[in-house]
């Protein structure tokens, strides 16, 4: 079965600083019109920063969407400082949320996070040996952050107990205790 819609007419909704939302009118493979709101956006990256002593690194943050503060992995959108690099991104990101650098950075995976209405794509980073920045980066406007590494018990306690309701955190968590159950 044919399943592609093709796009006969587009609509721009809003244009921001993060999103643009456009309305679309597609054909359907039978033929019939049908509508499509879509936001569009750069891309993002996030990272699952391992300590040496095999913690992940979380961030608590407000996130006005849902009206409380969530626990996730550092994590930001691609912009013109990177180049459409997500690598340089992910390094720009640790440096203004955790104030780190990884000697070791690499491309575990990468998604799109609601494909439903959303073409945003997110990279999914490992970050390790990990030290201090030597120059800190401004944080975005607003940002307030409290740091914490955690253990992979407490992660998939947190995980468990909805504590942690972040999808790119909750993926991370499982692909950290893959990794330990693998290094055994």
């Amino acid at each position: 079965m044919d399943l592609e819609e093709k796009v006969v007419a587009h609509e721009p909704i809003y244009d921001g600083a993060i999103i643009n939302v456009e309305r679309q009118t597609v054909e359907l493979p039978n033929g019939e019109k049908a509508y499509r709101e879509i936001v569009h956006h750069s891309g993002a990256v996030a990272v699952m920063a391992i300590t040496p002593e095999q913690k992940m690194i979380l961030v608590r943050q407000w996130r006005s969407p849902i009206a409380r503060p969530t626990l996730e992995i550092p994590a930001g959108k691609l912009d013109s400082r990177d180049g459409d690099d997500p690598q340089h991104a992910a390094i720009r990101e640790l440096n203004e949320e955790i104030r780190l650098h990884p000697d070791h950075l690499e491309r575990l995976a990468g998604f799109y996070s609601s494909v439903g209405f959303s073409d945003e794509y997110m990279t999914l980073y490992l970050a390790t040996d990990l030290r201090p920045v030597q120059s800190e980066l401004p944080r975005d406007k607003g940002e307030n952050l409290n740091i914490r590494a955690y253990s992979l018990a407490e992660l998939k306690t947190m995980v468990k107990n909805g504590d942690i309701e972040d999808a790119k955190t909750v993926m991370a968590v499982w692909r950290f205790e893959m990794m330990q159950q693998k290094s055994r």
